[in-house]
């Protein structure tokens, strides 16, 4: 029988409670309904995910997609045995057709909420993906393809995207508490495309590098997803009323519907992947889920918002570049050192991540505390971004 400990339990609660409490505040009913029933939706393709993980993980021990937790050497309790991998493939197959049969029911339902161009690039998009991290999983390829592949992945979006080109510099020289247009506007063109193009292969690998312990790469994810719908739900209610009309057409309507489904099949996911995690997730997953986000970011027009939910993402790519680049070695694997004796993790200071940076800085701990203390560090990052667009870009911008 499988149970969930307190702090998993905990965690979730975190996670759904404000979205929840979010949505009942706001004031369209025509909209309300419409999240609700993709909320519907997507916890069915949540238990569906609950229920078929363990089926495909015998499927995938059956083709030796397998691995050894590297962080739990000499521990007799897990020493030698095989995780099944890859259950990313569960999570997303599930996320494709909950959102293939919503869109249908969206269709016949409200017809004017569709958007089939930017729908058919976002499933474009996100299937490349799956299989790019599927291949990975089974094939082990190599770095560049990684870089490379998510690029053609991410033309769908562009092609799809609809929205300018152009930015806005502040002009600093003004007093920042007057709160009014101070900047100057620049259309970029093909340049801000390309930026795009760049978000999507940042989103994409960011995950993947930023792992190594029992959860991480689902627990950041569920916090990011959980950010960005806090934020669909923030906008939608500033530019609507209870008395206005529904705006179906509305970018973050079109979020939340790709987001909720995500939320819900990530956590079923994690419910496995929390330690001592019963599966592994596999590149399939990481792939999925920042593609998932460069989706949303792109075709929904906030991706500069994306990029201040991906904090600890930025600050670990940047303290890893010495070694991404080959300045100075860079193992396979750059897990912090675990001590079967004392069971806790230790900092291996040559390995440059953030995890072994927080070992550096805390001292050693369990890993499942040190999972705990980069949750939460997601979450006090979501927070100091929801405080930069909130209540500082708006005296810039």
């Amino acid at each position: 029988m499988i149970s969930a400990d307190k702090t998993f339990l905990t965690f979730i609660t975190c996670c759904i409670v404000p979205p929840i409490l979010m949505l009942i505040y706001l004031p369209n009913l025509s909209l309300q309904w419409i999240i609700i029933q993709s909320g519907v939706f997507s916890f069915g393709a949540g238990l569906l995910t609950f229920k078929l993980i363990p089926t495909i993980a015998e499927l995938t021990t059956q083709a030796n997609l397998t691995g050894m937790d590297l962080n739990k050497k000499g521990d007799p309790k897990f020493s030698g045995k095989k995780i099944p991998e890859s259950l990313g493939i569960c999570t997303s197959v599930v996320y494709l057709v909950c959102v293939i049969v919503f869109q249908l029911f969206q269709w016949f339902s409200f017809p004017e909420t569709i958007q089939l161009s930017e729908y058919n690039a976002a499933l474009t998009s996100i299937c490349f993906m799956i299989l790019l991290g599927f291949g990975d999983d089974v094939l082990n390829l190599r770095w560049r393809y990684k870089l490379i592949l998510p690029m053609f992945a991410s033309l769908p979006l562009l092609v799809a995207y609809a929205g300018g080109t152009s930015v806005v510099v502040p002009d600093i020289s003004f007093p920042v508490n007057l709160r009014f247009y101070l900047g100057t506007v620049f259309d970029l063109g093909i340049l801000y495309r390309i930026y795009l193009l760049l978000l999507a292969i940042f989103c994409t690998n960011s995950i993947n590098i930023l792992a190594g312990i029992n959860g991480l790469e689902v627990g950041q994810s569920v916090v990011i997803a959980t950010s960005i719908i806090i934020h669909n739900l923030i906008e939608l209610t500033l530019s609507v009323n209870s008395t206005s009309a529904p705006q179906f057409g509305n970018p973050h309507l079109f979020s939340l519907i790709l987001m909720v489904p995500f939320l819900f099949t990530t956590i079923a996911l994690l419910f496995y992947n929390w330690y001592p995690s019963r599966v592994f997730v596999g590149d399939t997953y990481t792939y999925f889920a920042g593609m998932c986000f460069a989706v949303v970011a792109i075709l929904c027009h906030f991706s500069k918002t994306l990029l201040l939910f991906f904090i600890p993402q930025i600050l670990n790519f940047l303290y890893s570049i010495p070694q991404l680049f080959g300045l100075i070695p860079c193992p396979r694997h750059r897990v912090p050192k675990y001590n079967p004796e004392t069971g806790k993790m230790h900092a291996i200071p040559t390995n440059l991540t953030i995890l072994n940076l927080f070992l550096m800085i805390f001292g050693p701990m369990t890993e499942r505390r040190l999972c705990i203390y980069l949750l939460a560090f997601q979450g006090f990052c979501s927070c100091i971004g929801f405080g930069i667009r909130y209540f500082i870009a708006p005296y810039f911008f």
